[in-house]
């Protein structure tokens, strides 16, 4: 143990914050996926159901009433205003702040349809105005605390905030008739409590609520990026709101379970895209593209055999995570489940848009993305029922993914000489097969002794070739370096 310890104090503080910045993003999503089984049991379908349209409006009016602040212009906004740097962090929580209170005045003067337009309660929507504010808040002050490295306190708050909202939510839940908003509720207060001095502190220290040139900044870098958050965001939470909408709650909770536990696997998307992301930079920036492929193509390898597992031992998570009420689930999940491959590979193909700054080519691909969700929902939804919101995610991300591939071609043409980082028969193969083997896992759901199977040779495999395996984990942890 003293030897791990040594280990750990001999790395870098780069190395350190990362690991625990990592944990920090484990933790937010980890707590909430382990006490899934919990409130899926103290709540029927249609309570899950609309719980989770609730959270897909709320991920809406986020980008609408916040205007996204937190994100990329204050991200950016801290290397710009270097030496004014808490002016700026204070600044911008005086926009968030004004922004927040003029829609909150406009609710209060069309409160009747605004709550007929979302169908939630007046509590409903004032407490998504309060968590705007709070996860704005909370996202300027993280997001400094990365910066300055000082992960110690972001992971004391962070571990004491996703702890509490799930047992004061049970405490509430439990207590009240009416539970999808002591759920609510349950995640309000806690934020309030954790948060709120963020802004605050950051208030104090920067001693400026109101900079025209702050503000004129954010406001002319963010707003035209709107829509593209607004499509993203459409992009992820539609299906739910529709299905509500067509089917009703019971179907929509269903399909929420669903989506929740495949969306689980954006945690390694996340965790390894935040391990390539500088890496891959600096390898365009030197004009190494071909340095890319190997690491690229076994990105995917891990990625698609995540998700097959998830896939092959659905039935047994959702027996988990849900009653028995909840188990037709388990067909939305492998098609889910498999176009989280092809939303990591476009993470692996945008970045040369990133990098040269072809921002208008993510805006209109995500437009086009979300629209064609909306509309693939709508004749989907009404022709095979709720099922097919999970065949049209598939199908948006796919071509979501072919897009941004043909960007990146075009980039390499015209800024690299044409030198590619990927085989595009390589590629088309390789997804090929994984969708083979995902609806194979489908298939396998109707006869046990094949999923069995299956998982058997899956396991006899990374025995065999387990060096491998651990080699290429290594490989790719090196990146860090």
């Amino acid at each position: 143990m003293s030897k791990l310890f040594n280990k750990y104090k001999s790395l870098s503080i780069y190395l350190r914050a990362s690991f625990w910045f990592l944990i920090c993003g484990f933790l937010q999503k980890g707590i909430s996926v382990i006490t899934t089984p919990i409130f899926t049991r103290l709540l029927n379908t249609s309570e899950y159901g609309s719980y989770n349209v609730f959270n897909s409006w709320y991920s809406i009016v986020y980008i609408i009433v916040s205007l996204n602040l937190s994100g990329g212009v204050y991200q950016q906004g801290l290397v710009k205003f270097e030496k004014d740097r808490y002016k700026f962090s204070s600044s911008l929580q005086g926009l968030t702040i004004t922004s927040i209170t003029i829609w909150t005045i406009v609710y209060f003067a069309w409160h009747n349809f605004f709550n007929n337009l979302f169908n939630l309660t007046t509590i409903q929507m004032l407490s998504m105005l309060c968590m705007t504010w709070t996860s704005a808040t909370f996202g300027f002050w993280s997001y400094e605390q990365r910066v300055d490295l000082k992960y110690r306190t972001l992971v004391i708050v962070t571990l004491a905030v996703s702890l509490a909202k799930p047992i004061l939510g049970i405490v509430l839940v439990t207590h009240s008739s009416d539970k999808v908003t002591a759920r609510i509720l349950g995640l309000v207060i806690v934020e309030l409590v954790g948060y709120s001095w963020c802004c605050f502190a950051q208030m104090y220290r920067g001693k400026v609520f109101f900079s025209k040139t702050i503000w004129k900044y954010a406001l002319s870098f963010n707003l035209p990026l709107i829509p593209h958050y607004l499509s993203q965001i459409v992009l992820n939470n539609s299906d739910r709101i529709m299905i509500k909408s067509m089917v009703g709650d019971s179907a929509a909770g269903i399909y929420s379970l669903a989506y929740s536990l495949a969306v689980i696997m954006t945690i390694f998307n996340t965790a390894l895209s935040q391990t390539l992301t500088p890496w891959m930079y600096q390898k365009i920036k030197n004009r190494e593209i071909k340095d890319l492929a190997s690491i690229g193509y076994l990105s995917l390898l891990m990625i698609a055999i995540v998700n097959m597992l998830l896939i092959l031992f659905a039935p047994e998570i959702v027996a988990i995570f849900a009653p028995a009420s909840y188990f037709q689930a388990i067909y939305c999940i492998p098609p889910i489940s498999m176009s989280m491959l092809f939303l990591f590979s476009y993470d692996l193909f945008a970045r040369f848009a990133f990098y040269y700054e072809k921002t208008k080519y993510i805006m209109v691909a995500s437009l086009v993305g979300a629209g064609l969700n909306i509309l693939l929902n709508y004749y989907g939804i009404k022709a095979f029922g709720y099922i097919a919101a999970a065949y049209t995610t598939l199908i948006c991300y796919i071509l979501y993914s072919v897009f941004h591939y043909k960007v990146m071609i075009s980039i390499c043409n015209t800024e690299l000489d044409g030198v590619k980082p990927y085989r595009t028969k390589y590629l088309v193969i390789f997804g090929c097969l994984f969708l083979l083997c995902g609806f194979v896992g489908l298939f396998s759901y109707r006869f046990p002794l094949l999923r069995y199977t299956i998982i058997c040779v899956i396991a006899i495999c990374a025995i065999l070739y387990r060096r491998k395996i651990v080699a290429s984990i290594k490989r790719i942890k090196a990146l860090r370096r």
